[in-house]
Parts: structure tokens; C-alpha cells; sequence
């Protein structure tokens, strides 16, 4: 598994690079604040209910939640499932709100 800063995932998305994000919080954190990533929770990652992601295995994938555990537990089971190429994004989304 890699990283990525917010900063840099954000340079990322504002150069108009296709990329491909997952959000592992719940549905509640999701609707309160989202950067328009695919939501699959990490129970669902966990559960390995994963068949909407699978045809991505070879590709990167930048993974996030709240603070970046719960994405880090998600690159790991991803990994596990034959993923190649996680990303955790470091700090979640409260370092991506704390950005200039």
C-alpha cells in the first residue's frame, strides 16, 4: 500500500486526472461532506461485497475515510483480495479540509 497527501490528491483532481476514489465511511459521514468518490463502506470491504470495484484489481486505487485508519484497514483486505495497486490517502478527510 502507498500514500497519498491530500494536497497531492487534490493537485491530482484539479489537473482533471481520472482517478479512482473510494470512500470507506459510512453512508451518514458520506451525505455530510463527500469529494464525489465511489462509496463502499469498510463493512462491505470487510465482507468482501466488493464485486462493483473488481474489474479495477490492476488499477490504482486511492482509498479514504475520516482520519485514515479505517482506509488503511481497507487497502489491506483489498490487498489481500488480489488489489495490486492501494493508495491510503494520509489524514482522511480532515486533512483534506484542512487545505488552503
Amino acid at each position: 500500500m502507498n500514500q497519498i497527501s491530500a494536497a497531492e490528491l487534490k493537485a491530482r483532481i484539479d489537473s482533471g486526472e481520472q482517478l479512482n476514489i473510494i470512500d470507506v465511511r459510512e453512508p451518514g459521514e458520506y451525505a455530510q461532506f463527500n469529494i464525489g468518490a465511489k462509496l463502499i463502506p469498510l463493512g462491505k470491504i470487510m465482507g468482501m461485497q466488493i464485486d462493483e470495484i473488481e474489474d479495477l484489481k490492476d488499477q490504482e486505487l486511492i482509498i479514504h475515510c475520516h482520519a485514515g485508519s479505517r482506509s488503511m484497514q481497507a487497502c489491506m483486505m483489498l490487498e489481500q483480495a488480489g488489489f495490486t495497486n492501494t493508495v491510503n490517502l494520509s489524514g482522511g478527510m480532515v486533512a483534506w479540509r484542512q487545505l488552503p
